[in-house]
């Protein structure tokens, strides 16, 4: 065997496209977990003749997490150049031989996924990232430059080894892009084809295009249309071929110079030949490329099991390959494979090294396809070493990836003969031990608890024992067997039995003939053999003398016990350690020196190692001894270490010679009987966790760590004596933490390049050796721990997020007696005194200890139920007095006194809907008692409607109901009596009606319909919708009533609707409003009327307000106004029969409206002179003629009191276009009743004609404007009824200043024929009954006035009087004075003439008294004012002589002179009476 150390190095990194590389000469790296291993391969390597010419050569360190790409400089001359890229954002140049770094950049944002050292330009890397970003950095200039090609994730990029600007880029969704770095990143090409990730990019080593003779027009798939810019004539671009190989299971062959694929190789499904990986596990595929410089027709390619394929492209049609290692079995990888790299070594062999999934680095010769030799790798924390006792120089390996090896160190052939075995393991190795004498029988114990037995020598699965620990298994020790498996008979009985000893402090005795029965617990047995009735300390070690009859027990506590056989009797304790105890371990039995094999050193987490010499207490007489002996003293002190002792071992060639491993980071070789240091081992970046001496070699021994690698180092060759302290120390803390942190990954993680996860386990180690709280292994470098922290499903950073949604820490129920527990040492040493006096004293307490008792009520916790009171007393006041009634109450609950609770807490006002909650459990009566507290609370608290509902819970719904209803939550009160009550319960009628009644109030007046709907009231929910007024609610309130049977509330709203519409000049809906209603049907003649009459004067442009919305009947024009109105009732209202308008008739005149005045809105008028016209019509319908004119008569009269003269006219020149004389005719006899109204008829016509007349005399004379400004006044605002009122002072003025001769000579009317018919007609007019009466009722009108002035004018003396003191004369002749001489009402005649009030009382007796003596019908229907019409016909005669005959004249005269007394033509019959 030889003399040189070896290297068991992690795995290669898992899922990237170059994490290995190797140069001509020799040397190959691969990265692993943060750091980079070298290998030498070939002749320099320096291996032993006839073993695999390679051996691991040093490590480059810097990184900080995971290793994502490594490329060698292929330049010669500087081979010793390389380059990484890092999940920490850098990449870093090194020196190889230097191992340092020499430059680095952190440019990239975003995970770094690709990384090239490009094979044309010397100084020229390429890197790119997940989110697309590709960096180019020139090392000699330290310049870069940065490209944006596609906002995808970059997953392998290679750059042309024949022109140096171009580059290749694969991305995860299966597109490749060629790109120009020199253009600024121009896209050359953009090859589709593939259609999921690319896993790697090769160029043909050969430019040009004749290195295969492809037949490009078979083999296109695609058509010829080049996937981005041709570069004509480019002899680069024009010729190369590029392979890609992707996980859509296809490798492509492009074409450079056409910009598209060429060939498509399909991977073969292959037959897999006993692969050692478990095969319920399902594998993705990698698919990674070769093509070898001087084979250009040929491709080497991965396959989906591990199988590496060569492809012959010459061939391509009939997809012909060679495997390789086809005639060797076992030779191939197991797993996928992630990078294949060639290699040239010295003696010019070609090899190509693979990377795989099964942590193997493959190294094969290309001329045979054979592979030379293999490199083993962990992928996990190496726990544990054990070298079979049998089979010399097999070293079994514990490993955190879930797999242990077996390596033969003895092998001549082999330097990494290594066997794994992972078939029920499942979990991370933690302990191993061989069987002493049987050959190949490994005990393994895992991370969870299970323990098994592997023959490493058959491909059995191991057999598991049915008894699992808890824990971790700490430590598995081969031993004699002990009861009950010692008591078994001869067949039955094992020579030895495994033992085991887990994290929960247990040690298990397994029967290994019988794994699938129970384990014992060994502690049973101690127990009863030692009469122990205290608790057993929590055993963390177990170790059993080489003899067998000594069984050693290291514990939590730093103790350690030693044991007897048979029966394990204890007969000593060293208490020596304080802490933990890791490791023990026997001395061989030989040594030169017997006695020294009673030697046992320990280790625990303190870093010193204690050796016993146990010799005097083992041989000392076992029957004189009555108690067992405690150590406290040690035979040697091994002092060195600056960390906890994980694992120590005696050397088996020298005497007292022993080697420890630390969390230091170095193992330490010590000579124990001089307690001398001898050599320190500082190789390792990690902690060490275990260490074994070569059985073979004095000078050789093996350390594992959890850097996750297994150093083979001799002892001759360290340069170092002892452990590190002080800076040495700092600068390996510094080497230590450069690795990987336990915290999770970085926010930059490459997105999901990995595969669903592959094994149960992950390298994420968190668990100790003996500790469960550490160590923490260093970062996810286990692949298993990439492949998961790198998959999108798997959530990152689970603790992060654990710490930030920390949970306060519940308040204390016991604060005051844990306070009190947490005093000085001396206090609580008194304590214990008080309690053992209380607990132990037979007699009855002496009244000291009572008092102290009393003094120290938190020992109420120790002793009994009426001190334990007294101590809740005392916390519950303590919980009260600090505002945490809750607490209080728990602990009153505690104490079982739950009416008290309740009752205290209804006092306080604390209830809580948890007490409540346990309220039945004191009785029915209680429970009743403690709702309605709860619930009076509450309502305290405002929270009536959770009130409400814990009444409910006790049946209590009427006071429920009440009280939601009392504090004004109708809704819910309807809810909770709608559900609980009966429908005829007159509460839920009240509420609607009382909820109703406030929404009117408050304008919610849609909501509270419903309400008086819910109550049956549908008569008030009609009304109240009506209420808004708008035409919206009155329809639907219409509606509404309609439906529930009030038919004349329907019809009245129905009607005030379309009135409504009526103002916003909407026909259309105002006849629909009115079709709700049969009853309405006269409305809609009406309304029908009013807007042929509205349009008519729209029309004639004598309506200012414009509607668009008319009914389609209203558009024709052509025809007399009321042949119209009579044709549209007939075709759209079916007015046909006599009948039909005797109904309607009936219904309208059931209607009565007021008299107008000139205040009455236009549209309202226009509404009730169109009632009138539509009884008018009607009445002729049915041949009436008497009621037609009254109709008629009625709807002129209102027009004239309104003032509204053009509306006057507009009904007679619409309803009397010839005049009157077709009425006289059939009202038949002239001395019928109707006379008086025919009359009154005839003269407003004639009036109305006269008044015309006048003013077009005036259109024709610009200079009488007074008399048409007159005219105007009359036509804007008339006097009322028959009264004219006061003239203005503008009037007067005219009446004098426009004397008749005054009118100019020069104009010359001559009147029309019937215009001279009409001033004849106009003697109708001189009604000397009419004229009498009207004078009559103007001086009752005048006295009326001056008798209102009197009492003003008295008002306004009688508060003067009350302020100052005025002379008393008689008030109403004072009055009267003041009324007829002042200003604005004085005449000359009178202005010195005051009447007195018998005076004013007399004139209007008389006045009255004539009025009473006309008859009825001339006091029914109006007549114009006689004495205006004498004004006007005089005018007439003034401005046209000869138009007026003199009879006419003089007759008017004396009409004037007769009736002309009052004030109002006083001045007017002067003008034309003198």
């Amino acid at each position: 065997m030889g003399q040189d150390p070896r290297t068991l190095p992690p795995s290669p990194n898992w899922y990237c496209a170059r994490c290995s590389d190797a140069v001509p000469g020799g040397l190959f790296g691969f990265a692993a977990r943060t750091s980079v291993f070298l290998v030498r391969v070939g002749p320099s390597a320096g291996a032993i003749p006839g073993t695999p010419p390679f051996r691991v050569i040093g490590e480059l360190v810097g990184h900080t997490e995971r290793v994502s790409g490594f490329t060698f400089s292929h330049h010669p001359g500087q081979y010793n150049l390389c380059a990484t890229s890092s999940d920490d954002g850098t990449v870093k140049i090194w020196d190889v031989e230097t191992k340092a770094v020499v430059t680095e950049h952190a440019l990239h944002q975003h995970t770094i996924s690709a990384l090239h050292w490009s094979p044309q330009v010397k100084d020229l890397i390429v890197s790119g990232d997940e989110k697309g970003v590709v960096f180019c950095y020139w090392l000699n200039r330290n310049d870069s430059q940065h490209h944006f090609i596609e906002p995808r994730t970059i997953f392998c990029l290679t750059c042309s080894p024949h022109h140096e600007d171009l580059v290749a880029i694969g991305y995860k969704d299966g597109i490749v892009v060629i790109i120009d770095i020199s253009k600024k990143g121009e896209v050359i090409h953009r090859l589709r084809g593939h259609d999921d990730e690319i896993h790697s990019i090769a160029w043909c080593p050969l430019p040009g295009e004749d290195c295969l003779s492809i037949n490009q027009e078979e083999n296109s798939e695609e058509p010829e249309i080049p996937n981005g810019k041709v570069i004509e004539q480019t002899p680069v671009t024009k010729g190369c071929y590029l392979a890609t190989g992707s996980k859509d299971q296809t490798i492509r062959i492009w074409s450079c110079s056409r910009g598209r694929g060429v060939m498509i190789l399909k991977l073969p499904f292959l037959k897999r030949r006993g692969g050692g990986i478990d095969p319920t596990v399902k594998e993705r595929l990698w698919l990674t490329l070769h093509w070898p410089k001087d084979q250009p027709t040929q491709l080497v390619s991965s396959c989906f099991g591990g199988e590496l394929l060569l492809w012959d492209l010459t061939q391509s049609w009939r997809r012909k390959y060679t495997l390789f290692s086809a005639s060797s079995e076992g030779q191939n990888h197991s797993r996928i494979v992630f990078n294949l790299c060639p290699l040239q070594t010295e003696d010019d062999k070609q090899l190509l090294l693979s990377t795989s999934m099964d942590r193997d680095v493959k190294c094969w010769d290309m001329a045979t396809l054979e592979c030379c030799w293999t490199l083993p790798s962990l992928g996990g924390f190496a726990y544990k070493l054990a070298f079979s006792p049998v089979d010399m120089g097999c070293l079994a390996i514990g490993v955190g990836d879930g797999m242990i090896r077996v390596w033969n160190t003895l092998s001549i052939k082999n330097n990494y003969d290594v066997k794994n075995f992972w078939q029920g393991v499942k979990s991370k190795v933690t302990a191993l031990c061989w069987h002493p004498a049987k050959e190949g029988c490994l005990a393994f114990g895992t991370d969870d608890g299970k323990v098994g037995l592997y023959d490493t020598y058959s491909n059995k699965p191991p057999q598991i024992s049915s008894t699992y620990h808890k824990k971790t298994v700490y430590t598995l020790a081969w031993g004699p067997p002990l009861p009950p498996i010692s008591l078994g008979g001869e067949g039955d009985r094992p020579s030895l039995t495994l033992y085991s000893c887990g994290g929960e402090g247990i040690v298990l005795q397994h029967n290994p003939w019988k794994l699938g029965g129970e384990a014992y617990d060994i502690n049973k047995l101690i127990r009863d053999t030692n009469s122990i009735k205290y608790k057993l300390p929590v055993h963390t070690e177990i170790s059993w003398k080489a003899d067998g009859k000594i069984m050693a027990l290291g514990n939590e506590d730093g103790s350690i016990e030693i044991f007897q056989v048979p029966n394990l009797k204890l007969i000593c304790t060293i208490q020596q350690h304080h802490k933990l105890v890791n490791t023990i371990s026997w001395h061989h039995e030989h040594g030169s020196q017997p006695e020294l094999s009673y030697l046992m050193a320990s280790g625990s987490n303190n870093a010193i190692i204690y050796v016993h010499n146990l010799k005097t207490v083992i041989e000392s007489n076992p029957e004189t001894q009555v108690t067992p002996v405690t150590i406290t003293e040690p035979y040697r002190t091994l002092s060195g270490h600056t960390a906890k002792i994980t694992s120590v071992a005696w050397s088996p060639h020298h005497d007292g010679r022993l080697v420890s491993a630390s969390y230091d980071g170095t193992a330490q070789v010590w000579d124990t009987l001089r307690e001398e240091p001898l050599c320190n081992f500082r190789g390792h970046r990690g902690r060490l966790l275990c260490v074994a001496w070569s059985p073979l070699d004095p000078d050789c021994i093996y350390s594992g760590a959890d850097d996750f690698c297994v150093y083979k180092w001799l002892t001759s060759m360290q340069e170092h004596s002892r452990p590190p302290q002080g800076k040495k120390s700092i600068e390996l803390e510094k080497k230590r933490l450069s690795q990987p942190k336990p915290k999770p990954k970085k926010k930059k993680k490459p997105t999901s390049r990995a595969p669903v996860k592959q094994e149960v386990y992950d390298g994420n180690e968190d668990e100790s050796i003996r500790e469960s709280s550490g160590p923490v292994e260093n970062g996810v470098s286990d692949q298993e721990g990439e492949e998961e922290a790198r998959e999108p499903e798997f959530p990152s950073g689970v603790a992060s997020v654990e710490s930030l949604t920390k949970k306060r820490k519940a308040r204390s129920m016991l604060p005051l007696t844990t306070s009190l527990d947490h005093r000085s040492k001396e206090e609580l040493h008194q304590d214990c005194l008080v309690l053992a006096t209380a607990k132990h004293s037979k007699a009855e307490l002496n009244k000291e200890v009572s008092a102290d008792l009393e003094e120290r009520f938190h020992l109420g916790l120790f002793t009994d139920r009426g001190a334990l009171y007294r101590m809740i007393e005392v916390e519950g006041k303590g919980h009260l007095e600090n505002g945490h009634p809750e607490l209080f109450h728990q602990l009153m609950l505690w104490k079982g006194d739950l009416k008290g609770v309740l009752q205290t807490a209804a006092e306080r006002g604390e209830l809580t809907d948890s007490l409540v909650a346990m309220a039945p459990v004191a009785g029915y009566h209680v429970w009743l008692w403690a709702v309605e507290a709860f619930a009076k609370q509450l309502c305290f608290q405002d929270q009536y409607v959770k009130a409400a509902s814990h009444l409910l819970s006790i049946h209590k719904v009427y006071e429920a109901v009440e009280l939601l209803k009392s504090n004004h939550f109708y809704r819910e009160a309807i809810a909770v009596a709608k559900a609980r009550l009966r429908p005829e319960d007159p509460i839920l009628k009240d509420l609607y009606l009382t909820w109703g009644a406030i929404l009117e109030k408050d304008g919610h007046y849609a909501v509270a319909a419903k309400c008086y709907l819910g109550a049956a009231c549908a008569y008030d929910a009609a009304k109240v919708l009506s209420k808004k007024g708008d035409a919206a609610s009155l329809k639907t309130a219409a509606e509404l009533a309609s439906i529930v049977g009030e038919n004349e509330l329907s019809s009245s709203l129905a009607l005030r609707c379309a009135q409504e519409l009526l103002l916003a000049r909407n026909w259309v809906g105002a006849q629909e409003a009115l079709k709700l209603h049969e009853s309405l049907k006269g409305q809609r003649l009406v309304f029908c009327l009013l807007e042929l009459l509205s349009k008519h004067l729209e029309e004639r442009q004598l309506l200012e307000a414009k509607s668009s919305s008319y009914n389609t009947w209203a558009t024709g024009t052509a025809g007399p106004f009321v042949e119209r109105v009579t044709a549209i009732w007939k075709s759209t209202f079916s007015l046909e029969s006599p009948e039909q308008y005797q109904a309607a008739l009936q219904q309208l005149q059931s209607i009565k409206y007021p008299s107008a005045t000139n205040n009455t809105p236009s549209k309202q008028l226009l509404l009730h002179i169109c009632h009138d016209l539509t009884l008018a019509v009607l009445s002729q319908q049915v041949a009436s003629w008497d009621a037609a004119v009254e109709a008629l008569l009625r709807a002129v009269v209102r027009s004239y009191d309104s003032g509204n003269f053009t509306i006057m006219q507009e009904v007679h020149s619409a309803f009397l276009p010839e005049g009157c004389d077709h009425l006289k005719h059939k009202l038949g006899e002239p001395q019928s009743l109707i006379t008086p109204a025919f009359k009154s008829l005839e003269a407003f016509f004639i009036y109305g004609h006269l008044y015309e007349f006048w003013w077009s005399l005036s259109r024709h004379c610009p200079k009488s404007s007074v008399w048409v400004r007159a005219a105007h006044r009359r036509t804007a605002s008339v006097e009322q009824s028959q009264q004219i009122n006061n003239a203005t002072p503008e009037e007067t003025d005219s009446g004098d200043s426009q004397p008749e001769p005054n009118r100019p000579p020069e104009l010359d009317v001559r009147l029309t024929e019937e215009s001279k018919q009409m001033l004849i007609t106009c003697k109708e007019l001189f009604s000397e009954k009419h004229a009498s009466l009207q004078n009559s009722q103007r001086t009752v009108a005048e006295v009326q006035e001056t008798l209102a002035e009197m009492i003003r004018q008295h008002q306004k003396s009688q508060v003067c009087k009350s302020t100052t003191n005025g002379p008393d004369k008689n008030e109403s002749e004072q009055a009267a004075e003041q009324s007829l001489s002042s200003p604005q009402n004085e005449c000359k005649e009178e202005k010195n003439q005051p009447l007195s009030l018998p005076e004013l009382t007399k004139r209007l007796t008389e006045a009255n008294e004539k009025i009473a003596k006309f008859p009825e019908s001339v006091k029914i229907w109006p007549f114009p004012d006689v004495l205006e019409c004498c004004l006007i016909l005089l005018h007439i005669g003034s401005q046209c002589p000869g138009s007026v005959t003199q009879d006419m004249q003089q007759q008017a005269q004396e009409l004037l002179q007769k009736y002309g007394n009052t004030k109002v033509y006083k001045r007017y019959c002067e003008t034309f009476c003198t």
